[in-house]
């Protein structure tokens, strides 16, 4: 990786695709872990990349080659940020606010479990919090069987569209909010996409109805098997670690935290959203959000005016 980096100097990070990053012996490696993120469990988490070494423009030109092996970055904001920043800015997050200004990763409070918007999702811890700020996982897959041993009715009602918050990111010619079901089955797939607050937050728009009290009954059942110990697994990120995710089988969470006082010492994660050359098809439900469905190319989030860009500073 070191070396991959240094050669990759020439280039700017936003155009340094996976030919431009030889990894003659992580690569294969690498190949078979996209497969097993795609075919098998769905996650993995590697560990020791010495971004303590390196500058920040090094930890991003590093992260960002790694993650050239698993697909093409997506933007994750309306600002067009291929590269994130999760961090506490400072931001107060209200769901309710109209229009939205910020999203719940800038903030220190508990994430839900949820998906995003893209077929991987990736973490590169740079600095870990004072205390609090672990990662927890959860199969969807798991937890959509247990649904059906213990409520099949209220399973059903996954199947069925929620209405889906935009939170001001809106791409041009779409409304600011839109129908999804938590759960499709696809070309023999099961593929979730959940995320609550996103759901819950639309009832600020006096033109949709309520959730039903059966739709809330099945999110709550959702809800407590993800946080149950029995389907949820936790880990704390140290700096060097780079947590990958495939969001249609996998859900994630994280809880609050402390941080340090010194700006220095701050909790501070990058992240990739990626687009792997081989995954798997998406029913049409799915362009509604991800806008595409060509694989290889689809998901993230596009406002009206988004500029695709790399920033090296949390904005």
């Amino acid at each position: 990786l070191d070396s991959a980096m240094r050669q990759s100097r020439g280039r700017d990070i936003i155009d340094i695709g996976k030919d431009d990053f030889p990894l003659p012996v992580l690569g294969p490696i690498f190949d078979d872990m996209r497969r097993e993120l795609l075919h098998g469990r769905g996650f993995f988490l590697i560990r020791g990349i010495p971004v303590r070494d390196y500058t920040m423009e090094e930890s991003a030109r590093v992260y960002w080659g790694l993650g050239a092996h698993f697909g093409t970055p997506r933007s994750q904001n309306g600002k067009g940020h291929l590269l994130g920043h999760v961090c506490d800015l400072g931001s107060r997050y209200d769901a309710m606010k109209k229009p939205a200004t910020s999203r719940i990763y800038q903030t220190r409070i508990r994430q839900r479990f949820h998906t995003d918007s893209t077929d991987f999702v990736s973490l590169l811890c740079l600095q870990k919090s004072k205390s609090g700020g672990g990662s927890s996982i959860c199969s969807s897959v798991a937890v959509h069987d247990e649904m059906y041993r213990r409520d099949p009715d209220l399973l059903a009602e996954l199947y069925r569209p929620f209405w889906r918050d935009r939170r001001g990111e809106v791409p041009p010619g779409r409304r600011d909010y839109y129908p999804m079901a938590a759960f499709h089955y696809h070309a023999g797939l099961l593929s979730a996409i959940y995320a609550r607050d996103y759901m819950e937050s639309c009832s600020r728009f006096p033109e949709l109805p309520a959730l039903t009290d059966r739709q809330v009954a099945a999110l709550d059942l959702f809800d407590s098997l993800v946080e149950s110990k029995e389907f949820r697994l936790d880990m704390a990120f140290e700096p060097g670690d780079v947590q990958m995710l495939h969001n249609h089988q996998i859900l994630h969470a994280r809880e609050d935290f402390e941080d340090w006082p010194e700006v220095e010492r701050k909790r501070h994660l990058l992240r990739l959203w990626l687009c792997p050359p081989d995954g798997r098809p998406l029913p049409d439900s799915f362009e509604e959000r991800y806008l595409k469905l060509d694989i290889g190319d689809r998901g993230g989030i596009i406002g009206g005016d988004s500029r695709l860009n790399v920033p090296l500073d949390p904005v």
